[in-house]
Protein backbone atom coordinates (compact mmCIF):
# COMPACT_ATOMS: atom_id res chain seq x y z
CA UNK A 1 0.00 0.00 0.00
CA UNK A 2 2.86 1.97 0.91
CA UNK A 3 4.21 1.52 -2.37
CA UNK A 4 0.87 2.40 -4.10
CA UNK A 5 0.23 5.76 -2.32
CA UNK A 6 4.09 7.02 -2.92
CA UNK A 7 3.54 5.90 -7.12
CA UNK A 8 -0.40 8.12 -6.75
CA UNK A 9 1.42 11.02 -4.92
CA UNK A 10 3.92 10.88 -7.90
CA UNK A 11 1.73 10.99 -10.37
CA UNK A 12 -0.83 13.72 -9.00
CA UNK A 13 2.76 15.51 -7.85
CA UNK A 14 3.67 14.83 -12.02
CA UNK A 15 -0.08 16.36 -12.90
CA UNK A 16 0.03 19.57 -10.49
CA UNK A 17 3.35 20.44 -12.15
CA UNK A 18 2.18 20.06 -15.81
CA UNK A 19 -0.94 22.02 -15.30
CA UNK A 20 0.96 24.36 -13.77
CA UNK A 21 3.26 24.69 -16.56
CA UNK A 22 0.63 25.14 -19.27
CA UNK A 23 -1.07 27.72 -16.99
CA UNK A 24 1.87 29.85 -16.92
CA UNK A 25 3.05 32.35 -20.07
CA UNK A 26 5.15 35.54 -20.21
CA UNK A 27 1.93 37.48 -21.21
CA UNK A 28 -0.55 39.10 -18.78
CA UNK A 29 -4.36 40.51 -19.70
CA UNK A 30 -3.60 44.50 -19.63
CA UNK A 31 -6.98 44.72 -19.83
CA UNK A 32 -7.65 44.35 -16.65
CA UNK A 33 -6.03 46.78 -14.59
CA UNK A 34 -6.02 44.27 -11.19
CA UNK A 35 -2.75 43.26 -10.86
CA UNK A 36 -3.19 41.82 -7.58
CA UNK A 37 -6.04 39.75 -9.02
CA UNK A 38 -5.04 36.11 -8.55
CA UNK A 39 -7.95 34.91 -10.42
CA UNK A 40 -5.63 36.50 -13.78
CA UNK A 41 -4.07 33.92 -15.82
CA UNK A 42 -0.87 34.75 -18.01
CA UNK A 43 -0.86 33.53 -21.11
CA UNK A 44 1.91 32.57 -24.13
CA UNK A 45 0.35 35.25 -26.21
CA UNK A 46 -0.79 38.63 -25.53
CA UNK A 47 -4.30 37.60 -24.60
CA UNK A 48 -6.07 41.35 -24.93
CA UNK A 49 -8.20 43.45 -27.27
CA UNK A 50 -6.32 43.93 -30.22
CA UNK A 51 -5.09 47.55 -30.34
CA UNK A 52 -5.68 49.41 -33.82
CA UNK A 53 -2.25 51.33 -34.02
CA UNK A 54 -0.50 48.30 -33.04
CA UNK A 55 -1.77 45.98 -35.62
CA UNK A 56 -1.58 49.12 -38.32
CA UNK A 57 2.18 49.25 -37.30
CA UNK A 58 2.08 45.50 -37.64
CA UNK A 59 1.31 45.58 -41.05
CA UNK A 60 3.10 48.79 -42.34
CA UNK A 61 6.20 46.36 -40.76
CA UNK A 62 5.52 43.43 -43.55
CA UNK A 63 4.62 46.25 -46.30
CA UNK A 64 8.20 48.12 -46.09
CA UNK A 65 9.86 44.25 -46.01
CA UNK A 66 8.07 42.94 -48.66
CA UNK A 67 8.62 46.23 -50.60
CA UNK A 68 12.31 45.72 -49.77
CA UNK A 69 12.51 42.54 -50.97
CA UNK A 70 10.64 42.46 -54.42
CA UNK A 71 13.19 44.32 -56.92
CA UNK A 72 11.24 45.01 -60.35
CA UNK A 73 14.69 45.54 -62.89
CA UNK A 74 15.54 42.96 -65.59
CA UNK A 75 18.96 41.99 -65.27
CA UNK A 76 21.38 39.81 -67.38
CA UNK A 77 21.51 35.98 -65.42
CA UNK A 78 25.36 35.98 -66.78
CA UNK A 79 26.60 39.21 -65.15
CA UNK A 80 24.04 40.72 -62.96
CA UNK A 81 24.00 43.69 -64.78
CA UNK A 82 21.16 45.65 -65.06
CA UNK A 83 18.97 45.82 -68.65
CA UNK A 84 17.31 49.05 -69.34
CA UNK A 85 16.68 49.01 -73.46
CA UNK A 86 13.99 46.99 -74.29
CA UNK A 87 14.48 47.22 -77.75
CA UNK A 88 17.15 43.92 -78.85
CA UNK A 89 16.18 41.05 -76.74
CA UNK A 90 18.42 39.70 -74.79
CA UNK A 91 18.86 35.76 -74.31
CA UNK A 92 19.77 36.22 -70.76
CA UNK A 93 17.65 38.71 -69.67
CA UNK A 94 15.49 37.77 -66.45
CA UNK A 95 13.76 39.37 -63.31
CA UNK A 96 16.15 40.05 -61.12
CA UNK A 97 15.30 37.09 -58.46
CA UNK A 98 13.53 37.61 -55.27
CA UNK A 99 15.16 36.92 -51.96
CA UNK A 100 13.88 33.42 -50.91
CA UNK A 101 10.11 32.36 -52.43
CA UNK A 102 9.38 36.08 -53.04
CA UNK A 103 8.98 35.69 -56.49
CA UNK A 104 6.88 38.99 -58.26
CA UNK A 105 4.82 36.91 -60.60
CA UNK A 106 4.12 33.83 -58.39
CA UNK A 107 0.52 32.72 -57.51
CA UNK A 108 1.52 33.56 -53.69
CA UNK A 109 1.86 37.39 -54.76
CA UNK A 110 -1.34 37.50 -55.96
CA UNK A 111 -2.50 37.34 -52.46
CA UNK A 112 -0.53 39.77 -51.19
CA UNK A 113 -1.96 42.04 -53.98
CA UNK A 114 -5.37 40.69 -52.83
CA UNK A 115 -4.76 41.38 -49.23
CA UNK A 116 -2.66 44.74 -50.04
CA UNK A 117 -5.75 46.04 -51.25
CA UNK A 118 -8.13 45.19 -48.33
CA UNK A 119 -5.65 46.60 -46.06
CA UNK A 120 -5.75 49.83 -47.87
CA UNK A 121 -9.36 49.20 -47.57
CA UNK A 122 -8.98 49.23 -43.72
CA UNK A 123 -6.88 51.90 -43.20
CA UNK A 124 -7.24 54.52 -46.23
CA UNK A 125 -3.43 54.41 -46.53
CA UNK A 126 -2.19 53.93 -50.14
CA UNK A 127 0.86 53.36 -49.33
CA UNK A 128 -0.65 49.81 -49.04
CA UNK A 129 -0.54 49.09 -52.92
CA UNK A 130 2.14 51.07 -53.87
CA UNK A 131 4.32 47.74 -54.04
CA UNK A 132 1.34 46.55 -56.26
CA UNK A 133 1.35 49.60 -58.47
CA UNK A 134 5.18 49.01 -59.36
CA UNK A 135 5.21 45.60 -60.12
CA UNK A 136 1.81 45.92 -62.02
CA UNK A 137 3.71 48.84 -63.96
CA UNK A 138 6.71 46.95 -64.39
CA UNK A 139 4.72 44.05 -65.92
CA UNK A 140 3.35 46.38 -68.36
CA UNK A 141 6.68 47.62 -69.73
CA UNK A 142 8.67 44.75 -69.76
CA UNK A 143 5.80 42.26 -71.57
CA UNK A 144 6.34 43.21 -75.12
CA UNK A 145 10.51 42.50 -74.31
CA UNK A 146 9.82 39.13 -72.92
CA UNK A 147 7.34 37.98 -75.36
CA UNK A 148 10.20 39.26 -78.60
CA UNK A 149 12.54 37.13 -76.27
CA UNK A 150 10.59 34.03 -75.97
CA UNK A 151 9.36 34.11 -79.89
CA UNK A 152 13.43 34.34 -80.93
CA UNK A 153 15.12 32.11 -78.27
CA UNK A 154 12.41 29.61 -77.44
CA UNK A 155 12.96 29.58 -73.54
CA UNK A 156 9.83 28.05 -72.30
CA UNK A 157 10.32 28.21 -68.72
CA UNK A 158 13.53 29.83 -68.59
CA UNK A 159 11.52 33.12 -69.79
CA UNK A 160 10.76 35.13 -66.51
CA UNK A 161 7.30 35.91 -68.15
CA UNK A 162 6.43 32.45 -68.90
CA UNK A 163 3.67 31.99 -66.94
CA UNK A 164 1.75 34.55 -68.90
CA UNK A 165 3.13 33.80 -72.31
CA UNK A 166 2.67 29.91 -71.66
CA UNK A 167 0.35 29.29 -68.75
CA UNK A 168 0.35 25.12 -67.93
CA UNK A 169 -1.55 25.41 -64.77
CA UNK A 170 -3.73 27.00 -62.12
CA UNK A 171 -0.72 28.21 -59.80
CA UNK A 172 0.29 29.81 -62.80
CA UNK A 173 -2.28 32.11 -63.13
CA UNK A 174 -5.62 31.40 -61.08
CA UNK A 175 -4.18 33.38 -57.88
CA UNK A 176 -2.62 36.74 -60.05
CA UNK A 177 -5.79 36.54 -62.38
CA UNK A 178 -8.31 37.15 -59.17
CA UNK A 179 -5.55 39.84 -58.03
CA UNK A 180 -5.22 41.58 -61.54
CA UNK A 181 -9.29 41.95 -61.70
CA UNK A 182 -9.82 43.72 -58.51
CA UNK A 183 -6.49 45.39 -58.60
CA UNK A 184 -8.09 46.84 -62.74
CA UNK A 185 -11.48 47.23 -60.80
CA UNK A 186 -9.74 49.33 -57.65
CA UNK A 187 -8.25 51.53 -60.29
CA UNK A 188 -4.78 51.06 -59.09
CA UNK A 189 -1.90 50.49 -61.26
CA UNK A 190 -1.89 50.14 -64.94
CA UNK A 191 -4.70 48.40 -66.78
CA UNK A 192 -3.25 44.84 -67.86
CA UNK A 193 -6.29 43.97 -70.01
CA UNK A 194 -4.22 41.19 -71.75
CA UNK A 195 -2.40 39.59 -68.54
CA UNK A 196 -6.62 39.19 -67.50
CA UNK A 197 -7.55 37.72 -70.74
CA UNK A 198 -4.71 35.31 -70.57
CA UNK A 199 -5.39 33.81 -67.05
CA UNK A 200 -9.15 34.25 -67.84
CA UNK A 201 -8.96 32.05 -70.99
CA UNK A 202 -6.88 29.48 -69.29
CA UNK A 203 -9.02 29.31 -66.23
CA UNK A 204 -12.14 28.75 -67.72
CA UNK A 205 -10.98 26.94 -70.73
CA UNK A 206 -8.14 25.40 -70.86
CA UNK A 207 -7.22 24.07 -67.15
CA UNK A 208 -7.85 20.66 -67.21
CA UNK A 209 -10.90 19.36 -65.57
CA UNK A 210 -13.07 16.14 -64.36
CA UNK A 211 -15.94 14.76 -66.50
CA UNK A 212 -18.43 17.12 -64.41
CA UNK A 213 -16.42 19.83 -64.82
CA UNK A 214 -14.61 20.03 -61.62
CA UNK A 215 -11.35 21.80 -61.48
CA UNK A 216 -8.52 19.14 -61.54
CA UNK A 217 -4.70 18.05 -62.16
CA UNK A 218 -2.70 15.33 -63.52
CA UNK A 219 -0.34 15.07 -60.34
CA UNK A 220 0.56 12.98 -58.20
CA UNK A 221 -1.92 10.88 -60.03
CA UNK A 222 -2.91 10.91 -64.01
CA UNK A 223 -6.60 12.49 -62.22
CA UNK A 224 -6.26 14.01 -58.92
CA UNK A 225 -8.30 16.81 -57.36
CA UNK A 226 -6.70 19.12 -54.78
CA UNK A 227 -8.41 21.66 -52.37
CA UNK A 228 -5.66 24.26 -53.26
CA UNK A 229 -7.43 24.68 -56.34
CA UNK A 230 -10.21 25.69 -54.72
CA UNK A 231 -8.63 29.29 -54.39
CA UNK A 232 -6.46 28.78 -57.02
CA UNK A 233 -9.17 28.64 -59.68
CA UNK A 234 -12.52 29.37 -58.39
CA UNK A 235 -12.27 33.24 -56.62
CA UNK A 236 -10.80 34.01 -60.24
CA UNK A 237 -14.30 32.33 -62.12
CA UNK A 238 -16.39 34.96 -59.59
CA UNK A 239 -13.73 38.01 -60.55
CA UNK A 240 -14.27 36.94 -64.12
CA UNK A 241 -17.93 37.13 -63.72
CA UNK A 242 -17.98 40.09 -61.77
CA UNK A 243 -15.74 41.74 -64.69
CA UNK A 244 -18.06 40.98 -67.82
CA UNK A 245 -21.24 40.19 -66.11
CA UNK A 246 -21.35 37.48 -67.74
CA UNK A 247 -23.31 34.74 -64.93
CA UNK A 248 -22.01 31.64 -66.30
CA UNK A 249 -19.01 32.17 -64.85
CA UNK A 250 -20.73 32.37 -61.44
CA UNK A 251 -22.47 29.23 -62.39
CA UNK A 252 -18.74 28.34 -62.78
CA UNK A 253 -17.20 28.68 -59.40
CA UNK A 254 -20.25 27.98 -57.26
CA UNK A 255 -20.60 24.76 -58.87
CA UNK A 256 -16.99 23.71 -58.25
CA UNK A 257 -17.29 24.99 -54.79
CA UNK A 258 -19.90 22.33 -54.05
CA UNK A 259 -18.46 19.99 -56.22
CA UNK A 260 -14.93 19.87 -54.70
CA UNK A 261 -16.38 20.12 -51.19
CA UNK A 262 -18.62 16.83 -52.40
CA UNK A 263 -14.97 14.93 -53.00
CA UNK A 264 -12.95 15.99 -50.41
CA UNK A 265 -15.40 17.48 -47.48
CA UNK A 266 -15.79 15.00 -44.63
CA UNK A 267 -18.89 15.88 -42.84
CA UNK A 268 -18.48 13.78 -39.65
CA UNK A 269 -15.29 16.38 -38.42
CA UNK A 270 -16.21 19.84 -41.01
CA UNK A 271 -12.45 19.52 -42.58
CA UNK A 272 -11.00 19.06 -46.05
CA UNK A 273 -8.44 16.43 -46.55
CA UNK A 274 -5.82 18.07 -48.91
CA UNK A 275 -6.14 15.81 -52.15
CA UNK A 276 -8.58 13.07 -53.86
CA UNK A 277 -7.02 10.46 -56.80
CA UNK A 278 -9.96 9.00 -59.21
CA UNK A 279 -7.94 5.88 -58.99
CA UNK A 280 -7.88 5.56 -55.17
CA UNK A 281 -11.27 7.45 -53.94
CA UNK A 282 -11.38 5.51 -50.49
CA UNK A 283 -7.88 6.53 -49.62
CA UNK A 284 -7.21 7.90 -46.07
CA UNK A 285 -7.40 11.16 -45.54
CA UNK A 286 -4.62 13.64 -44.20
CA UNK A 287 -6.55 16.87 -43.08
CA UNK A 288 -3.47 19.67 -44.08
CA UNK A 289 -4.28 23.03 -42.51
CA UNK A 290 -2.84 25.44 -45.36
CA UNK A 291 -5.35 22.96 -47.78
CA UNK A 292 -8.71 23.82 -45.45
CA UNK A 293 -7.38 27.57 -45.25
CA UNK A 294 -7.46 28.04 -49.45
CA UNK A 295 -11.05 26.32 -49.13
CA UNK A 296 -12.27 28.66 -46.51
CA UNK A 297 -10.55 31.85 -48.51
CA UNK A 298 -12.07 30.74 -51.70
CA UNK A 299 -15.51 30.50 -50.38
CA UNK A 300 -15.11 33.38 -48.92
CA UNK A 301 -13.93 35.18 -51.83
CA UNK A 302 -16.86 33.96 -54.30
CA UNK A 303 -19.66 35.29 -51.64
CA UNK A 304 -17.68 38.64 -51.63
CA UNK A 305 -18.83 39.09 -55.40
CA UNK A 306 -21.69 36.61 -56.33
CA UNK A 307 -24.95 38.33 -56.42
CA UNK A 308 -26.94 37.42 -53.63
CA UNK A 309 -30.03 36.34 -55.44
CA UNK A 310 -27.60 33.59 -57.01
CA UNK A 311 -29.25 30.15 -56.15
CA UNK A 312 -25.63 28.83 -55.30
CA UNK A 313 -24.99 31.41 -52.42
CA UNK A 314 -27.41 29.98 -49.88
CA UNK A 315 -25.16 26.71 -50.60
CA UNK A 316 -21.64 28.29 -50.47
CA UNK A 317 -22.58 30.38 -47.24
CA UNK A 318 -23.63 26.78 -45.62
CA UNK A 319 -20.72 24.90 -46.47
CA UNK A 320 -18.07 28.04 -45.47
CA UNK A 321 -20.20 27.70 -42.36
CA UNK A 322 -19.52 24.26 -41.67
CA UNK A 323 -16.26 24.44 -42.78
CA UNK A 324 -15.76 27.41 -40.35
CA UNK A 325 -17.31 25.55 -37.36
CA UNK A 326 -14.68 22.53 -38.17
CA UNK A 327 -11.84 24.85 -38.08
CA UNK A 328 -12.64 26.94 -34.99
CA UNK A 329 -12.75 23.34 -33.24
CA UNK A 330 -9.32 22.79 -33.60
CA UNK A 331 -7.90 26.14 -32.74
CA UNK A 332 -4.87 25.50 -29.95
CA UNK A 333 -4.98 27.56 -27.04
CA UNK A 334 -2.06 29.39 -28.64
CA UNK A 335 -4.54 31.12 -30.60
CA UNK A 336 -2.85 29.15 -33.53
CA UNK A 337 -3.58 25.93 -35.49
CA UNK A 338 -1.74 22.76 -35.93
CA UNK A 339 0.40 22.16 -39.82
CA UNK A 340 -2.20 18.88 -39.82
CA UNK A 341 -5.32 20.79 -38.15
CA UNK A 342 -6.50 17.20 -36.23
CA UNK A 343 -3.50 16.17 -35.03
CA UNK A 344 -2.36 18.45 -31.96
CA UNK A 345 1.00 16.81 -31.52
CA UNK A 346 2.20 18.60 -35.14
CA UNK A 347 3.71 22.09 -34.83
CA UNK A 348 2.03 25.47 -34.88
CA UNK A 349 1.54 26.64 -38.60
CA UNK A 350 1.03 30.71 -39.61
CA UNK A 351 -0.08 31.02 -43.16
CA UNK A 352 -3.06 28.45 -42.19
CA UNK A 353 -3.43 29.94 -38.80
CA UNK A 354 -3.40 33.48 -41.21
CA UNK A 355 -6.26 32.31 -43.66
CA UNK A 356 -8.61 31.24 -40.86
CA UNK A 357 -8.37 34.19 -38.52
CA UNK A 358 -9.12 36.56 -41.76
CA UNK A 359 -11.98 34.25 -42.97
CA UNK A 360 -13.73 34.09 -39.43
CA UNK A 361 -13.32 37.94 -38.78
CA UNK A 362 -14.53 38.65 -42.79
CA UNK A 363 -17.49 36.06 -42.11
CA UNK A 364 -18.22 38.18 -39.01
CA UNK A 365 -18.15 41.68 -40.57
CA UNK A 366 -20.11 40.35 -43.37
CA UNK A 367 -22.63 39.49 -41.06
CA UNK A 368 -22.56 35.65 -42.17
CA UNK A 369 -22.03 34.30 -38.64
CA UNK A 370 -22.90 35.64 -35.31
CA UNK A 371 -20.05 37.50 -33.89
CA UNK A 372 -21.05 36.17 -30.58
CA UNK A 373 -18.11 33.54 -30.01
CA UNK A 374 -16.96 33.82 -33.02
CA UNK A 375 -15.73 37.33 -32.47
CA UNK A 376 -13.36 35.87 -29.75
CA UNK A 377 -11.93 33.10 -31.68
CA UNK A 378 -10.81 35.80 -34.52
CA UNK A 379 -9.51 37.79 -31.76
CA UNK A 380 -7.56 35.09 -30.23
CA UNK A 381 -6.07 33.93 -34.10
CA UNK A 382 -4.59 37.38 -34.29
CA UNK A 383 -2.99 37.69 -30.70
CA UNK A 384 -0.85 34.03 -31.77
CA UNK A 385 -0.33 35.49 -35.31
CA UNK A 386 0.75 38.89 -33.54
CA UNK A 387 3.87 36.80 -32.12
CA UNK A 388 5.11 35.30 -35.21
CA UNK A 389 5.99 39.09 -37.22
CA UNK A 390 9.56 40.02 -36.11
CA UNK A 391 10.43 43.49 -35.97
CA UNK A 392 12.21 43.36 -39.50
CA UNK A 393 8.51 42.68 -40.95
CA UNK A 394 9.56 38.64 -41.57
CA UNK A 395 6.70 36.38 -40.53
CA UNK A 396 8.26 32.98 -38.58
CA UNK A 397 6.51 29.57 -38.57
CA UNK A 398 5.11 29.59 -42.45
CA UNK A 399 5.01 26.06 -43.98
CA UNK A 400 7.41 26.03 -47.00
CA UNK A 401 5.40 24.50 -50.36
CA UNK A 402 3.98 21.43 -50.18
CA UNK A 403 2.48 18.80 -52.59
CA UNK A 404 -0.45 16.52 -52.18
CA UNK A 405 1.32 13.58 -49.88
CA UNK A 406 0.32 10.30 -48.94
CA UNK A 407 1.66 10.08 -45.54
CA UNK A 408 1.57 11.69 -42.21
CA UNK A 409 4.80 11.79 -41.76
CA UNK A 410 5.70 14.13 -45.19
CA UNK A 411 2.95 16.85 -43.38
CA UNK A 412 4.48 16.83 -40.18
CA UNK A 413 8.19 17.20 -40.89
CA UNK A 414 7.71 20.52 -43.88
CA UNK A 415 10.29 22.98 -43.25
CA UNK A 416 9.07 26.54 -41.90
CA UNK A 417 10.85 29.76 -43.48
CA UNK A 418 10.50 33.22 -43.45
CA UNK A 419 11.15 33.22 -47.09
CA UNK A 420 7.98 31.13 -47.73
CA UNK A 421 5.40 33.99 -49.33
CA UNK A 422 2.58 31.93 -48.48
CA UNK A 423 1.82 33.41 -44.88
CA UNK A 424 2.71 37.21 -46.29
CA UNK A 425 -0.59 37.59 -48.12
CA UNK A 426 -2.77 36.03 -45.41
CA UNK A 427 -1.60 37.68 -42.68
CA UNK A 428 -2.06 41.11 -44.22
CA UNK A 429 -5.57 39.42 -45.05
CA UNK A 430 -6.23 39.32 -41.33
CA UNK A 431 -4.77 42.04 -40.13
CA UNK A 432 -6.75 44.01 -42.52
CA UNK A 433 -10.42 42.00 -41.30
CA UNK A 434 -9.40 42.40 -37.37
CA UNK A 435 -8.99 46.19 -37.90
CA UNK A 436 -12.83 46.27 -39.20
CA UNK A 437 -13.56 43.86 -37.01
CA UNK A 438 -12.32 46.60 -34.14
CA UNK A 439 -14.59 49.54 -35.83
CA UNK A 440 -17.64 47.51 -36.63
CA UNK A 441 -20.62 49.17 -35.09
CA UNK A 442 -22.97 45.31 -35.20
CA UNK A 443 -21.61 44.27 -32.22
CA UNK A 444 -20.06 45.56 -28.63
CA UNK A 445 -16.80 43.98 -27.34
CA UNK A 446 -17.18 43.22 -23.30
CA UNK A 447 -14.35 42.54 -21.25
CA UNK A 448 -16.07 40.75 -18.40
CA UNK A 449 -14.30 37.81 -15.58
CA UNK A 450 -11.31 38.05 -17.29
CA UNK A 451 -12.24 37.59 -21.07
CA UNK A 452 -14.41 38.61 -24.11
CA UNK A 453 -17.85 38.49 -25.34
CA UNK A 454 -18.89 40.23 -28.81
CA UNK A 455 -22.09 41.36 -27.75
CA UNK A 456 -24.40 42.31 -30.76
CA UNK A 457 -25.99 45.65 -30.97
CA UNK A 458 -29.29 45.53 -29.49
CA UNK A 459 -29.37 42.76 -28.04
CA UNK A 460 -30.69 42.08 -24.36
CA UNK A 461 -28.72 43.69 -21.97
CA UNK A 462 -26.40 41.27 -20.08
CA UNK A 463 -26.23 41.52 -16.12
CA UNK A 464 -23.03 40.78 -13.81
CA UNK A 465 -24.38 41.70 -10.86
CA UNK A 466 -23.29 38.79 -9.28
CA UNK A 467 -20.16 38.84 -9.82
CA UNK A 468 -19.78 42.60 -7.73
Amino acid sequence: MKLQAKILCAALCTLFIQNAALADGKFRNPDNPNLADSGEGTYPIPYKKPVAKEVTDALHRIRTYLESTTPTRVINKSTGAAITDFKVPVKEAIFEPSKGDYGIMVYEMGVVHSAMLKVRAATNDKRFTDMTERHLGFFAQTMPYFKAQEEQFHLERGNSFSRFLDPRSLDDVGSMCAALIRVRLAKVGPDLNNMIQTCSQWVSKQQFRLNDGTLARKRPQAISLWADDMYMGIPALAEIGRLTGDKTYFDDAVRNVLQMSAYMFNSQNNLYTHGWNANNPEAPRFYWARANGWAVLAMSDVLDVLPKDHPGYPKVLNQLRLSLKGIAEQQSGQGLWHQMIDRHDSYLETSASAMFVYAIAHAVNQGWISPSTWGSIAQAGWAGLSTRITDKGEIEGICVGTTFASDQTYYYHRPTSVEALHGYGPMLMAGAEVLQMLKNPAFNVEHKVRTYHYVPTGADKTDYREHH
